[in-house]
């Protein structure tokens, strides 16, 4: 299939002896004032605008991120190199735990904001190259719309692919600017030969290539942003190019980018609803910090009326029980959570621990057991069922299973202290002198340790060790 020798478009098949395209005949027809309403609608390239189109769009939005950076720097905030991340925050970074959480504004006030003064260089200097090329092209207003769209559109895909990532930068924007300029030079109908325009797609193409590359090989960049912010735009430039290529033809303009601004907030503002349940999530846990206990619950319960299986808030409720005194409604919800999600040991062990605070270790034994089946090596687990033994009054196993989940993990807490009273119940006094010291020896002095240590030492009739391990005691009494 031949190209037009004119404009390099692809001729219809069978055109034999035709070098010129339809296209360029009626364009050449309208230049002498023939067929005018035949002719096809095209956009001038963005280098042969009038000269008196000014860039103030990438000027202001070039200034406001200056503006920003030096404000953050006048408040104090080291911008040299990787500030501190509250500080970013606070001005308006974004973070999935607070953008989830209802501060929706920071999918785009995080766009305005740098995180070095290499970071701001290298952004404004690809700022002012495309933006100036893509406003030139479109104009002020839809080169503002897409810019701010698209920023848009990349920090969705960052809180999307990085919900705990912090992200800030005008990466994802530029990005849109570019996607933008490709979808525009690749579909769209200009009135210079076709080698013109893609010699700048190519450029445009390359540039997007090789930092997203970049990108994938430096673990500091945030490449979900630039990838939401290129598709955004990629979209956006094709829905101009073929729908309303015109910058005169305003009422096209406004419906094709009206149609995309509903969409994308649209689609952004469901998206974060969506994720409303966080927010409770989040309030529920803060409640629970400060032993706001019914507040902990009405946060918890409007998660699970929105993610009925959604283990974290179970567990969280049954916790919140748990403190309010509440232990039917605890086992209830961390039987629920069991039922749900039977390979998480979580909910099993809280529910083996809270039946033995109720008295009951038959039960807390069955399940203890079960977590130890799917996973033998669990110290946890050999912990609960060594406490469920002693509370039985099986000492002898309770000793072979609080070694069991010492030798497994020797920091949990709790286990030669545990070891030790269990030792010391069978009266192997030794043994339980020296597991009381490992506790000392790994968690410092401790009243209770002290007193168990001390009876030891009283047991075996070594009172001097006695009377200085209950003196120690006393002097602890504060500290309990």
């Amino acid at each position: 299939m031949a190209n037009c020798v004119q404009c390099g478009r692809k001729l219809a098949g069978f055109s034999f002896g035709k070098k010129i395209c339809p296209w360029c005949r009626q364009h050449e027809a309208a230049q002498r004032g023939e067929s005018e309403d035949a002719v096809q609608r095209v956009e001038a390239p963005p280098w042969l605008r009038r000269q008196d189109s000014s860039n103030v769009v990438t000027k202001a939005i070039f200034g406001i991120n200056v503006a920003v950076f030096l404000g953050m720097l006048l408040a104090g905030v080291s911008m040299l190199d990787n500030p501190a991340g509250q500080d970013l925050v606070h001005w308006g970074a974004n973070y999935g735990p607070f953008t989830l959480s209802g501060q929706w504004w920071r999918l785009l006030t995080c766009v305005f904001v740098h995180g070095s003064l290499m970071h701001i260089g290298f952004n404004m200097w690809c700022l002012w190259d495309l933006g100036s090329l893509a406003e030139s092209l479109y104009g002020h207003w839809t080169f503002a719309m897409v810019y701010l769209l698209a920023g848009v559109g990349g920090s969705l895909g960052s809180i999307i692919w990085n919900p705990s990532v912090l992200s800030v930068g005008a990466s994802g924007a530029i990005f849109g600017i570019a996607g933008a300029l490709i979808a525009s030079f690749y579909l769209g109908e200009f009135s210079l030969p076709r080698a013109a325009i893609m010699g700048t797609l190519r450029s445009v193409v390359i540039f997007v290539g090789y930092n997203l590359v970049f990108g994938a090989v430096m673990s500091r960049v945030d490449n979900a942003a630039h990838v939401g912010g290129l598709v955004t735009g990629l979209l956006l430039g094709a829905l101009i190019a073929k729908g309303a290529p015109d910058q005169d033809d305003v009422s096209r303009r406004i419906a094709i980018l009206g149609l995309a601004f509903v969409l994308i907030i649209g689609g952004t503002a469901w998206w974060l609803h969506s994720r409303d349940y966080i927010r409770h999530m989040r309030r529920g846990i803060g409640a629970l910090a400060e032993n706001k206990n019914d507040q902990a619950i009405d946060e918890f319960q409007s998660v699970i009326r929105q993610r009925p299986e959604y283990v974290p808030a179970h567990l969280q409720l049954a916790e919140a029980y748990i403190r309010k005194g509440d232990f039917p409604k605890a086992e209830q919800e961390l039987e629920v959570t069991v039922e749900f999600a039977p390979g998480d040991p979580r909910a099993s062990y809280v529910l083996g621990s809270l039946w033995l605070q109720e008295g009951k270790p038959e039960q807390a034994r069955t399940i203890f057991q079960k977590m130890l089946a799917r996973n033998p090596n669990y110290a946890d687990a050999h912990f609960g069922l060594a406490q469920a033994a002693s509370a039985e009054k099986k000492f002898e196993e309770a000793i072979e299973e609080y070694k069991k989940a010492a030798q497994l993990n020797p920091d949990l807490e709790g286990v030669n202290f545990n070891l030790g009273r269990a030792q010391a119940q069978l009266k192997l006094y030794d043994d339980a002198i020296a597991s009381f010291k490992k506790e000392i020896d790994r968690i410092g002095d401790d009243y209770d340790v002290e007193v168990a240590l001390a009876n030891a030492y009283e047991a075996k009739g070594m009172e001097k060790e006695a009377a200085e391990a209950r003196q120690k005691a006393a002097e602890l009494t504060g500290q309990k």
